[in-house]
């Protein structure tokens, strides 16, 4: 394969990929080496550790979750081709550029409980159509299927940048070099069937009746209903755990439980499961809550929690044939 660079990459695809979608991805790709190189830099750099406040979820911030949040949040609402950005640190969106013609949706560091312990986190990131001329809040509601890109960087051994234009998924690697983002894997596809599955057991006794039979099935292994062995993988960051899916099949689950009665599910629809749902949908994988399609849903608000269950296909539908 010829490594090719992002920039060349994204010149040579047709379809929905204007001039204007190139520069967007690229200046978020851009913002993701910057805050690679805060990450490497660590403890050396004062910047570990929590803030010691909350975000808009309750969650405790790291240093480094805000520190991400003000580099995005910076490099897009002065993009001439951004109406409007919205994070998952941020209560309320970001307005931008008037005519902008797209709408940025982030979380500026996923899995930043990992930052301390020096384990993989990443980006995550959404792009939609704007709207209208001047964003309003009701301009983001907008179902996944409307997403014209969704992608993620992993910060890990080696920093990777996974997207799709809606057209298949990519993948690309930062060259600690030349620091550009070089193409290292196309056409990306998730096997259908899977034996590894990634889910917090911590909160079995939580679970819905057929989240409980599905894992009760894994884990009786070759001698129960499946009739073969599966081994359980959990980063404690979507990124890797997505990531991992899409390297060699799998199913992550993060599904609804009565821990939080209140909370339809612990993921964001709008920074979390939409973006993850487009690119393992577009590797040939599925994503539902247990009862409905994540791409389908219609938005009602911006920190909208759902249930997620998103990896290899049978395995997904039969988790949600089990709900149904």
């Amino acid at each position: 394969m010829s490594n090719l660079t992002l920039s060349q990459f994204l010149k040579k695809q047709d379809g929905n990929l204007t001039p204007e979608l190139t520069q967007v991805i690229e200046t978020i790709a851009d913002t993701c080496k910057t805050i690679d190189q805060a990450l490497q830099k660590g403890a050396l750099a004062g910047i570990l550790g929590s803030a010691e406040h909350e975000n808009v979820q309750g969650e405790t911030q790291k240093k480094l979750d805000i520190i991400s949040n003000d580099y995005l949040i910076d490099a897009l609402k002065v993009h001439p081709h951004v109406g409007g950005l919205a994070s998952e640190e941020l209560d309320e969106f970001t307005p931008a550029q008037e005519n902008g013609k797209y709408l940025v949706l982030f979380d500026p560091l996923d899995g930043s409980s990992n930052i301390d312990i020096n384990m993989c986190v990443g980006t995550i990131f959404s792009i939609l159509p704007a709207k209208n001329a001047i964003t309003q809040t009701e301009d983001f509601m907008q179902a996944g299927l409307q997403q014209v890109s969704a992608g993620y960087v992993l910060y890990g051994p080696s920093t990777m940048l996974v997207l799709t234009v809606g057209a298949g998924v990519v993948s690309f690697t930062l060259d600690p070099e030349s620091q550009e983002f070089l193409l290292t894997a196309e056409n990306i596809t998730v096997a259908a069937d899977t034996q590894e599955y990634a889910i917090n057991a911590s909160n079995q006794r939580h679970w819905e009746t057929p989240v409980q039979r599905y894992i009760d099935e894994l884990l009786a292994g070759k001698i129960g209903p499946r009739e073969k062995d599966f081994n359980m993988r959990w980063v404690a960051c979507m990124v890797g755990d997505i990531h991992r899916i899409l390297c060699r099949a799998g199913i992550f689950m993060y599904p609804y439980d009565t821990k939080d009665p209140k909370k339809a599910g612990r993921l964001r629809l709008m920074y979390e499961a939409n973006p993850m749902s487009m690119l393992i949908e577009q590797a040939g994988g599925a994503s539902t809550t247990g009862r409905t399609r994540i791409l389908e849903i219609q938005p009602t608000e911006l920190h909208q929690r759902v249930p997620v269950i998103i990896g290899s296909k049978n395995e997904v539908n039969l988790v949600t044939q089990y709900h149904h």
